[in-house]
């Protein structure tokens, strides 16, 4: 499971011809015929990314111009066209260059970087369905769970408003670009899945049930007394009036960066079942999980994810094209909590200009980011155009040295003070096991700590990222729930605000033991804003505690090491 949920629909196998599943026929075709056909699959792609940049959905654009760019790759193009050229049919050629092409991905050590084979695949299909003219199938009316040996991202988006509600993948994992994108959707999605799926025929109802990573499964003909319910996107609800801050203004007269004395967001609007405030915001990337994640009673964002809009670009992006892409979402929260991260260039987003830079694994995002201060600054100064109606934060991710705070501090206080702007509040983004361990050294220069559950579980358990073992309910884990503990225990002691924008605050098992560390502060998926809230408003905080105390028991001794 990819993507958590449960939903009901046909079988719709989409294109029927596929890239690499070993039948995928010999045809006629000409050099230019292949050429022509790489050139409409990049230029569909543009077209969709750039319909959904108007509508405010950047990070869904962003990943499908990466289709874009695969398809005019001349690396790929040319590929097929020498095969054809050598007297190759062109379906063969195509199919062959693509797979060829994934094969040298896929082999990459960069674990990030080798699942962008699965983009490749995807595009080597569309271009497929390009040359066969009739290949595509129509999706059948009402509910229905796209079933592919690579589930596009671009088929997710289009097929979101005709009946969508769920999609099964042969190939990929959690951090396929088509997972993120159901994520994003609220779509349930189950991948790795047995081959003989795609031979399910069309239109046999399906029930994916997948509630946790342990229970996911795809059932045959469900009984429909089964509870389970479509889980399309949510339609979009009237954004409810901001709530009051009851932060006080900053008081200093000169322009400066300070440390947060106070909470990172507007006043809590949800309660423990023994009446212990909690505070939810939402993760997000464009306006349109900005809407969801209000509607649904976020109190604003606490992960703004600004790396995606760019995670295609050949350049660093400069501050128009930042303002650009931050006016949409911050627009939205006026009044309200916005922290807002910057660039992370790092894992599956690494852009073209940085992905050859550094050999087959780019440098951590923050080394790149600090390595280029005009490209900063441009950010910076986007961040403060866009965001003045907010309550801003600016969050720095991946720190593992006092020094990348301050020197990000630094740039930042001059950029200010060029605009005469006070108060500003700088923090940064747990996710390095080092720094969960020496974070005392950091309490002194962070405005607040956010933890990136993801990362750090990932890197204390050591398992990859993209594994399928992988999963937010490993954060429960005494290693890593220890390393909270350090951090949350610094953290009070000096009066820092802590939150957690992991997935694993979104995740059952895990929740409770947050809780009973004393976080009251929580930044989740849109999609999972409201069963969050549920959970919260069930939980009872001092019963938290006794359960969080029970498993840090078993956590082993580990040393500190410092910054």
């Amino acid at each position: 499971m990819v993507s958590p949920g449960v939903a009901t629909g046909q079988v719709y196998l989409g294109e029927a011809v596929t890239v690499g599943a070993g039948a995928v026929p010999a045809g006629p075709g000409t050099p230019d015929e292949v050429r022509a056909a790489f050139a409409a699959v990049a230029a569909e792609r543009f077209a969709l990314a750039e319909r959904l940049r108007t509508e405010g959905r950047d990070d869904q654009a962003a990943i499908v111009e990466i289709g874009g760019l695969m398809a005019g790759d001349p690396t790929l193009v040319e590929a097929a066209v020498a095969a054809v050229t050598s007297g190759t049919g062109a379906v063969a050629a195509v199919s062959g260059a693509a797979t060829a092409q994934a094969d040298i991905l896929a082999a990459l050590p960069n674990e990030d970087l080798a699942a962008r084979a699965d983009d490749v695949r995807q595009v080597g299909q569309a271009v497929v369905a390009q040359l066969t003219s009739a290949a595509t199938v129509p999706p059948p009316a009402g509910d229905f769970i796209l079933i592919q040996r690579e589930v596009d991202p671009a088929d997710l988006i289009r097929l979101a408003d005709e009946g969508l509600t769920g999609a099964v993948s042969v190939t990929g994992g959690a951090s396929s670009h088509a997972a993120i994108i159901a994520r994003g959707l609220g779509l349930p999605m189950l991948a790795g899945v047995d081959p003989a799926v795609l031979d399910l025929p069309a239109g046999r109802p399906v029930l994916i049930d997948a509630p946790d990573p342990t229970q996911a499964r795809l059932i045959l003909d469900p009984d429909p007394a089964d509870p389970a319910a479509p889980a399309g996107p949510a339609p979009e609800a009237p954004i409810p009036a901001a709530p009051p801050t009851t932060q006080a203004p900053p008081s200093s007269p000169a322009p400066r960066v300070t440390s947060a004395s106070s909470d990172t967001s507007a006043p809590p609007v949800h309660r423990t079942a023994d009446g212990q405030e909690v505070t939810l915001l939402v993760n997000a990337a464009s306006a349109r999980e900005v809407r969801m994640g209000l509607a649904a009673g976020a109190a604003g964002v606490g992960l703004l994810r600004t790396e995606i809009p760019f995670v295609g670009a050949r350049a660093w992006p400069t501050q128009a094209e930042h303002e650009a892409a931050l006016r949409p979402v911050l627009s939205l929260l006026a009044g309200r909590p916005a922290v807002v991260r910057l660039l992370d260039f790092s894992g599956d987003k690494v852009p073209p200009f940085l992905a050859g830079s550094s050999g087959p694994k780019p440098a951590n995002g923050l080394t790149s980011l600090l390595a280029a201060p005009d490209a900063l600054g441009d950010q910076l100064r986007a961040i403060l155009a866009t965001g003045r109606d907010t309550d801003l934060r600016i969050m720095v991710p991946m720190v593992t040295a006092v020094r990348e705070l301050t020197d990000v501090a630094a740039l930042l206080a001059g950029v200010a003070a060029q605009d005469d702007i006070e108060g500003l509040v700088l923090g940064m983004m747990v996710e390095v096991a080092s720094t969960a361990a020496g974070v005392s050294a950091f309490t002194s220069t962070a405005g607040f700590f956010s933890v990136g559950t993801n990362d750090l579980t990932s890197e204390v358990l050591g398992i990859d990222r993209a594994d399928p073992r992988m999963s937010p309910a490993l954060a429960a884990d005494p290693r890593v729930l220890a390393l909270l503990a350090r951090v949350t225990t610094a953290a009070a002691a000096a009066r820092v605000p802590v939150s957690v924008c992991g997935d694993a605050a979104a995740d059952p098992a895990v929740l409770p033991l947050l809780l009973g560390l004393g976080i009251r502060t929580f930044s989740v998926g849109a999609a999972r804003v409201p069963q969050v809230a549920a959970w919260v408003a069930g939980a009872d905080s001092a019963r938290c505690a006794d359960e969080t105390a029970a498993v840090l028991a078993a956590a082993p001794s580990a040393p500190v090491s410092s910054p």
